[in-house]
């Protein structure tokens, strides 16, 4: 995932409550030319937990929902990152390898990654 899909992320939920880029930093006081260059995805998201709930917060995601947990994922892999919830759980960290190399190597299809997941899940 790149920086400019969680960017786009951003930016569709900052319009879809409604606000312009710069009354959307005026409001939570956040710099607008900081805020266009990360929707543009010329800025990586934050490493900083802190500074990514502040902004999930402003968009009005609600703490633990499904958007606020694919806010926090976008934002992981944009950087690179496997979440930090999901390293912490040794039962599926442990299984991560073979995940990687299945993703590498395997022609699969969406419906078999997704059987892989869904495996994984119940594992």
């Amino acid at each position: 995932m790149s920086k400019k899909t969680f960017g786009a992320c951003f930016k569709r939920l900052r319009i879809a409550s409604g606000q312009t880029l710069r009354a959307f930093c005026a409001t939570h006081e956040f710099d607008a030319g900081n805020m266009s260059k990360l929707e543009r995805g010329l800025l990586a998201p934050p490493a900083s937990n802190e500074k990514l709930e502040e902004y999930a917060t402003a968009l009005g995601l609600a703490h633990g929902s499904d958007a606020w947990i694919d806010f926090f994922d976008r934002a992981a892999a944009a950087r690179g990152r496997v979440p930090q919830d999901i390293l912490s759980d040794e039962q599926v960290a442990k299984r991560l390898p073979a995940v990687f190399r299945t993703l590498r190597g395997a022609k699969a299809s969406k419906s078999d990654l997704l059987k892989l997941v869904e495996k994984i899940r119940r594992a």
